[in-house]
């Protein structure tokens, strides 16, 4: 069973009536009582657990009263909140499957939300890249930023939990006055804001020699392997790139004195991508920051977590036992006691599977470990409303089982109306 809030009737057309007492499985009822789970809450697992939902919020959670008659029955299934991701690149991935084919961008949101919907992921924000080019150094290429935005506005995706995280190039000037602009006509659509909060914004800067690729070799295997340059071709193209990243050093001392700006006005919550050191995180703080995205160390993780920012790991890092860019493991991190949230970054899939390695290695209980995909993603992104199995979430819920060692998602009820 998938519940999910599809409208009824397809193409304008009027939906059938049901017959009397019958439930339109299509979408999950605003009120509702859902029996027959074992539910994961904060702090513990409870067996035979018992939802009250009301307009879309949960209303009453914990054990199921001797005698009650639930209206939905999980059929002991595993009861999760709904997955918060706060890092997701699967709509890049779904825009252009294939080098040279390219899918219109509303259809890819609706394809990107049913494969993180597969995973349980039910609220998504998907970065939105601000750059003329890619991280190493290749032309960035369609869509181009207001071209996403548009399609993650649609009502439809909204209701369906997709959000925007802007990621901006710090060393891009053009990136930067779009971005500009961007912010600035979402300051002027009060509603808007005050629907979603401060956009999320993820500053970047992805230089050979520090980072993410503190080791430009990093970058060099990537370009042989993925884009079939040589390896001279490569490595000559990373030196190019560093030189010319290296000359606009101005460029991104401004880009980050205009975001800290606005992140110390509240007009942005700000994340720091791939920290490397201490005094990374030290600037972070001073720009007004609020989230550690991907600490490349455990010295940038320690600093993070002394400074009382949230800090995301991957977790696709944590499912396989290393980062893809030989940089700090995510298992390492959790088990030190410096992650609150893991992002799916390039895997949808990752986020649940996380979840069973985390448990499985004894790094993480059950709750907290769901945590790290539920209500760390939601403080992340500055979201109190969901994350959580708590009386005034909103009710967005997921029902898991285990096959073949896996958490598979067996159904989803997404939140049909928030009051």
């Amino acid at each position: 069973m998938s519940v999910t809030t599809a409208e009824p009737g397809a193409a304008g057309r009027p939906a059938p009536a049901a017959g009397h007492g019958a439930r339109d499985l299509t979408r999950a009822p605003a009120d509702y009582v859902l029996g027959g789970v074992t539910a994961v809450l904060p702090d513990a697992v409870v067996d035979d657990a018992r939802v009250v939902v009301r307009a879309g919020r949960v209303v009453e959670v914990g054990p199921a009263p001797r005698g009650s008659r639930p209206d939905l029955h999980g059929g002991g299934a595993l009861l999760l909140p709904g997955l918060v991701d706060v890092h997701t690149d699967v709509l890049g991935h779904e825009v252009r499957p294939r080098p040279g084919a390219r899918l219109p961008v509303p259809l890819a949101v609706r394809t990107a939300t049913a494969r993180l919907a597969a995973g349980g992921v039910l609220t998504a924000f998907h970065g939105v890249a601000y750059g003329e080019r890619t991280p190493v150094g290749l032309p960035a290429g369609e869509p181009e930023p207001r071209e996403v935005l548009a399609a993650l506005a649609d009502d439809a995706a909204r209701a369906d939990g997709a959000r925007a995280l802007h990621r901006l190039d710090v060393r891009c000037p053009a990136a930067v006055a779009e971005l500009r602009a961007v912010l600035d006509e979402a300051a002027s659509e009060p509603e808007l804001t005050a629907a979603d909060g401060v956009p999320l914004v993820s500053h970047e800067d992805h230089t050979p020699g520090i980072g993410q690729y503190a080791r430009p070799a990093t970058m060099e295997r990537w370009l042989v392997e993925r884009a079939g340059m040589s390896a001279d071709a490569a490595r000559d193209h990373v030196a190019r790139w560093r030189a010319d990243r290296e000359a606009r050093a101005d460029v991104a001392a401004a880009s980050l004195d205009w975001l800290g700006g606005l992140a110390r006005a509240g007009r942005v919550r700000l994340a720091g991508h791939d920290p490397e050191t201490a005094a990374d995180v030290e600037a972070l703080v001073a720009r007004g920051g609020a989230v550690a995205e991907f600490p490349t160390t455990v010295e940038a993780a320690r600093a993070a977590r002394a400074a009382g920012l949230v800090v995301v790991a991957g977790a696709p890092n944590a499912v396989r036992g290393g980062s893809h860019a030989a940089n700090v493991s995510a298992r390492e991190l959790v088990a030190l006691g410096l992650v609150d949230a893991l992002a799916s970054d390039y895997v949808p899939s990752a986020m649940l599977a996380a979840v069973d390695v985390l448990v499985r290695e004894g790094l993480a209980s059950l709750p907290a470990a769901v945590a790290l995909v539920t209500s760390g993603p939601a403080r992340a992104a500055g979201l109190s409303d969901r994350g959580a199995l708590v009386p005034g979430a909103v009710a967005d819920l997921v029902l898991v089982r285990s096959r073949g060692g896996w958490s598979s998602v067996a159904a989803t009820l997404r939140a049909r109306t928030v009051g």
